[in-house]
């Protein structure tokens, strides 16, 4: 695998590193890529810790294979070369890391392994579209999910990485005509994933929230704490998706519908209507957390966190997360 480059001061000291056989100074020069190669397994996976696991056997690959590395290729490309391989051989061996169908009719599929990104751990550097909020959203890695393993990674490769055909080819081990073929049909599932969404991921992506996003989720946290329901459901759109991960069953439904659900479940009930809220982002969209004390307690304690799509001032999809016993997102376990 070659590119056309002179050896960069990035090769350069990997080799020195990787000749010397320093696993201290390999770390060094590796650890810096680490959060963009955590957000492409993320991509490939769907799934935080899974990312995370993938993120350290690409780390522990390059290591055995450093004397492989001779520079005719950028450090990062590399990298990115074993990280895609890692996750393509944890997929060929998990049958449960595939979509499902839903328990209920006219749905399609659900991922019950489906994880949020905390925000935090994106990479700083905004050079590259790993970070470009359009293709790190929800609706974004569930849709990734419904290619088959090596049409996801050709089409995450060359449509939002930017990889010309060749070098991607060459990652996977295809020919070009190959990898030509696996993204023609990759962008047809995804617009027919996405079918309301911008697909042009090479344009200009944004990264902020809307002064309109921020609105929202903070009159839905405003009506939370207030047990306010009709509020709740003013601010829910009448076809809202509702997904709470990792149980069973999204649902297409209205919004008295979701808020009558929620009730019948026992939340806005004694015993669950003392609610505190925060704001966070996770996957670039706008999140609240939410804290629950009960009565016998003198803490609110971290409860879930709900992931907001707003569309035109309301709320068109609200994914929902068990938030304990997730030290990754970074949340504070009690208010």
């Amino acid at each position: 695998m070659t590119d056309t480059r002179p050896l960069g001061a990035d090769e350069a000291t990997f080799l020195a590193a990787a000749r010397s056989g320093d696993t201290a100074r390999f770390a060094l020069v590796t650890e810096r890529h680490r959060r963009e190669l955590q957000v492409h397994c993320y991509r490939m996976l769907a799934n935080y810790e899974d990312a995370e696991d993938l993120t350290q056997e690409t780390f522990l690959r390059a290591w055995n294979k450093r004397e492989s590395f001779k520079g005719q290729a950028a450090l990062r490309t590399w990298l990115y070369r074993i990280a895609t391989n890692a996750c393509l051989d944890f997929l060929e061996k998990r049958n449960d890391r595939i979509p499902v169908p839903s328990e209920l009719p006219d749905l399609g599929s659900e991922m019950l392994y489906l994880q949020p990104y905390p925000d935090r751990m994106l990479p700083q550097d905004p050079q590259e579209s790993v970070v470009a909020r359009e293709t790190i959203e929800l609706a974004f890695i569930v849709a990734v999910q419904h290619l088959p393993p090596r049409q996801r990674a050709a089409f995450i490769l060359r449509d939002v990485l930017g990889w010309p055909a060749s070098k991607t080819a060459d990652a996977l081990e295809l020919t070009v005509a190959s990898v030509t073929s696996a993204l023609q049909r990759a962008r047809v599932t995804m617009r027919e994933q996405l079918p309301d969404r911008r697909l042009d991921w090479r344009s200009p992506a944004t990264h902020e929230l809307s002064n309109d996003e921020r609105g929202v989720v903070k009159s839905y946290i405003e009506a939370h704490e207030r047990n306010d329901l009709d509020g709740l459901m003013a601010l829910l759109r009448d076809d809202l998706r509702f997904t709470m991960l990792p149980q069973p069953g999204t649902s297409v439904i209205t919004a008295k519908d979701a808020v009558d659900g929620w009730v019948s479940g026992g939340l806005f009930q004694r015993g669950h209507d003392d609610w505190r809220c925060i704001t966070t982002t996770v996957n670039r969209m706008p999140a609240a957390v939410l804290y629950l004390r009960t009565p016998d307690d003198p803490e609110y304690r971290l409860f879930t966190i709900a992931v907001l799509h707003i569309v035109d001032g309301k709320i068109a999809e609200l994914t929902g997360f068990d938030a304990t016993d997730k030290p990754w997102l970074g949340l504070p376990p009690t208010l």
